[in-house]
């Protein structure tokens, strides 16, 4: 027991003993931070480029890390971002010797003490011109300054739409050096590209890299070199959000306009169906127009939807001329021989449309006693019924020989006689009105079927032109589909 006790007081001695010379160390360090901190910035100037032969170029190593994007303005062609700046420079009036401060290797400081390079963003989008963000800098005992400073910047960015939503862009970010040239100071790139180790993942936009090139570029204005750094985000936009928002139900929609060809043409609604198609279509463009610059490039989605809202005003058109056709009365024309063998023959049974109360199960007989009624049949029974009338009204004229006959021959005068010529002449107006009448019917029957043959011409029309929508706007959706892939 009391070896137990001795062995965990003297490891309770070495513990405060250890913090007590690490204290030492830590205030010993502060001591001489304070003697290097005085030394070194006594006689110096944060205003001259620290290099000790002013013809002699000054390396500056610029690495970027993209930490989020923040937002994609399409419309405005804006790029915002969120970046972690690393910058990396040697001060030749900042040294020391690491042994007469106690092995002090490296300080933090404030970054406004020391001389810093003017790079900046050359396509910056931003009003607020403010200075850097004062984060201190890691100052080593060689002078290796590291300054490592976060910004949000806003980036111009040529953006191209004509594949949207299933769109790729690629944006510049250039650095450089805004007063000196590259005989005073160069960059220098870091890595190959930026880093991407720490970036948020984004909701709308994947990358695809951030490779980085520099650029040795002469402007008009200077004779001397001025390098930059330009780092090309490259993008690809996640086109689900669009798919299920914008691009399906425009499909959809658009395969609602074929079927306004199958609605009846008595219900009245065939005209407004397109209506209401193309003022959805309508709805729907201008909510594209508003997210999409006012370039000239229109995207992938807005020709689609000017193609379905051209196919479906062209739709509705021809369901008006169809109409049309459909309530031609007893002043139309009759249906052109062409056209009886063309609609009426072979197209109304390739599209399967028949009469009214007629299927594919009716006999065959009963379509062509409807056929001889509606042409043929009229004929015959009208030179029937002539023959018959005459018939009857030449045996009324014999009846009044016979008549006569007897009045010469037998001198027959009185009632009986009379009689007989009245009954004669109410039998021929009673054959004329049955004849007008006749003839009324007649002429009613032929105009009803005139009718019924425009609105079987109209209805195989509908079904015509009903597949033929069908199968554009199927090649459509096909088509934006595979130029997307």
């Amino acid at each position: 027991m009391k070896r137990n006790s001795l062995s965990s007081f003297s490891i309770s001695l070495w513990l405060l003993f250890t913090a007590v010379m690490l204290q030492a160390v830590e205030s010993a360090k502060g001591k001489y931070a304070h003697m290097l901190f005085n030394e070194l910035f006594e006689d110096y100037s944060n205003a001259l480029r620290p290099v000790e032969d002013t013809d002699k170029v000054l390396n500056v190593t610029l690495q970027i890390t993209l930490s989020q994007i923040k937002d994609m303005d399409e419309r405005n062609q804006i790029l915002s971002a969120y970046l972690w700046i690393r910058q990396s420079w040697y001060d030749a009036y900042l040294k020391w010797d690491k042994d007469k401060y106690d092995g002090l290797d490296s300080i933090r400081i404030p970054s406004n003490l020391v001389w810093r390079p003017d790079i900046v963003l050359y396509n910056k989008a931003d009003d607020d011109f403010s200075e850097p963000v004062n984060t201190n800098v890691v100052l080593r005992y060689d002078g290796k300054i590291t300054w490592d400073a976060p910004a949000i910047t806003k980036s111009s960015c040529v953006v191209d739409v004509s594949y949207f939503p299933f769109d790729s862009q690629q944006c510049n970010l250039t650095f450089g050096s805004w007063t000196y040239n590259g005989n005073q100071v160069d960059i220098i790139n870091s890595l190959d590209s930026g880093d991407l180790s720490d970036f948020v993942e984004d909701v709308e936009w994947e990358i695809h890299g951030m490779p980085a090139v520099k650029n040795v570029i002469t402007y008009g204005c200077c004779s001397e070199p001025y390098p930059d750094v330009t780092f090309t985000l490259i993008l690809k936009r996640k086109s689900s959000f669009y798919i299920f928002n914008l691009l399906l139900p425009c499909i959809l929609i658009s395969f609602l306009a074929p079927l306004g060809f199958y609605l009846p043409a008595d219900s009245g609604e065939k005209v407004s169906l397109g209506i209401t198609v193309l003022l959805a279509l309508t709805v729907f463009q201008l909510m594209v127009a508003e997210i999409m610059p006012p370039s000239e490039n229109v995207p992938l989605i807005g020709k689609y939807y000017i193609a379905t809202m051209t196919m479906i005003t062209a739709s509705t058109a021809l369901t008006i001329i169809i109409m049309n056709l459909h309530h031609c009365g007893s002043e139309a024309k009759p249906v052109p021989q062409w056209a009886r063998v063309i609609i009426l023959d072979y197209m109304s049974k390739i599209f399967f449309v028949y009469d009214v109360g007629e299927n594919c199960t009716s006999p065959k007989i009963e379509k062509e006693e409807h056929k001889l009624e509606g042409g043929y049949g009229y004929q015959r029974r009208h030179k029937e019924g002539r023959s018959h009338l005459s018939k009857r009204n030449d045996n009324c004229d014999l009846k009044e020989k016979l008549n006569g006959n007897l009045n010469e021959s037998y001198g027959v005068h009185g009632e009986n006689v009379r009689e007989a010529a009245n009954c004669c002449s109410c039998y021929k107006m009673l054959i004329k009105n049955i004849e007008y009448i006749a003839n009324c019917v007649r002429d009613h029957k032929a105009n009803r079927a005139k009718g019924i043959e425009w609105k079987k011409v109209a209805k195989v029309m509908d079904r015509f032109f009903m597949w033929i929508f069908f199968v554009m706007v199927f090649f459509m959706s096909v088509l934006i589909i595979g130029k997307a892939a």
